[in-house]
């Protein structure tokens, strides 16, 4: 497989791109596909094609003479329009589909996410037989849900059309080149709006950005029509560990003083449903607001995840911790 040519969607991002870093290490063929041109892609010796993943021939484009596909890329948010979020994340899914059907590309490994699985409650070491929840609370992890689905429907030696498919649902993803989660905490505690949702013994997953890139490359190498891992979904993550814990870790090595003001879940929900009511009222829709009941829950309750099935499958296991993933990422901040 050394010669192998694999086209990542969003290369540009922050998994994309250490995705990228690991095929080139492997002697892969790596080529990007994104609506931008990358510098650092352009240095890692990435060949970048442009183009939009709602326009069908825009995808088709750049997935001709490709021999698999890793699909990162995704409209992530927790507020926005629903057409936003469905063209990107659907329709964007399904131009990928279809382009690898009629170009005859079999491998696909499709970055999903947990959050295809989270409703209200909390989710202690759940493993994947968990079913899709009959209503979402953020329009992302509802368009996610319908791509990942039809991704997986999409498995199946059926002759020239046959895909082998993999979902991957990997859970806060940090490390260094991270723009959303780490440094939006920091800047929270730095304007002093930082609180513990709900009592702070809340338990999630986190992953390290180079066990996530390497899983993602690990599932391309193994993934053939008679493999386990075909037409199925994995949680994938580090942990559990407490999230305000972690958190205050991560303040501590920013050279910030830790959260300690709390505030009730009931009351950090309560106030999500009233900005989400406002912002539908007055029909505003292209801001992050600072809370919505999706995030009072994923702040106040517990998420994390058994990693058997994938650890099974897959031979999967984390190379770098959680804290020489902490290490690796305030090292760069250094440097």
């Amino acid at each position: 497989m050394k010669s192998t040519k694999v086209l990542i969607t969003g290369a540009g991002g922050f998994l994309g791109r250490y995705i990228a870093r690991e095929l080139i290490k492997k002697n892969y063929q790596v080529f990007s596909f994104s609506r931008s041109e990358y510098s650092h892609l352009r240095t890692l010796g990435v060949t970048q094609r442009q183009g939009d993943l709602k326009n069908y021939d825009d995808v088709k484009n750049a997935l001709a003479g490709m021999d698999a596909v890793i699909h990162t890329a995704s409209l992530v948010g927790m507020w926005g329009h629903y057409k936003d979020f469905y063209t990107t994340n659907v329709t964007g899914t399904e131009n990928i589909l279809k382009a690898m059907k009629e170009l005859g590309i079999k491998k696909l490994v499709y970055t999903s996410t947990p959050s295809v699985v989270f409703g209200r409650e909390s989710l202690c070491g759940v493993d994947e037989s968990t079913p899709y929840p009959g209503r979402y609370l953020t329009y992302y992890a509802l368009t996610k849900a319908i791509a990942e689905r039809m991704v997986l429907r999409a498995n199946g030696d059926d002759g020239v059309n046959g895909l082998c498919v993999v979902a991957l649902r990997p859970h806060l993803i940090f490390g260094p080149g991270d723009m959303n989660i780490v440094p939006r905490v920091i800047e929270a505690q730095k304007k002093g709006r930082l609180k513990i949702i709900g009592d702070g013994e809340n338990l999630v997953d986190v992953l390290y950005v180079e066990n996530a890139a390497a899983a993602h490359v690990m599932a391309l190498e193994k993934l053939e029509f008679n493999h386990p891992i075909a037409g199925r979904a994995y949680f994938l993550g580090q942990g559990p560990v407490k999230l305000w814990d972690f958190t205050n870790t991560i303040l501590k090595k920013a050279g910030l003083p830790i959260v300690t003001k709390k505030m009730s879940l009931k009351k950090a929900y309560a106030i999500g449903f009233i900005i989400e009511s406002i912002l539908k009222i007055f029909r505003i829709y292209n801001v992050h607001p600072p809370m919505t009941r999706f995030v009072a829950l994923q702040l106040g309750k517990s998420h994390y995840f058994s990693h058997h099935n994938l650890e099974v499958d897959l031979g999967y296991l984390p190379i770098i911790s959680i804290e020489e993933g902490i290490d690796r990422l305030f090292a760069s901040h250094k440097s």
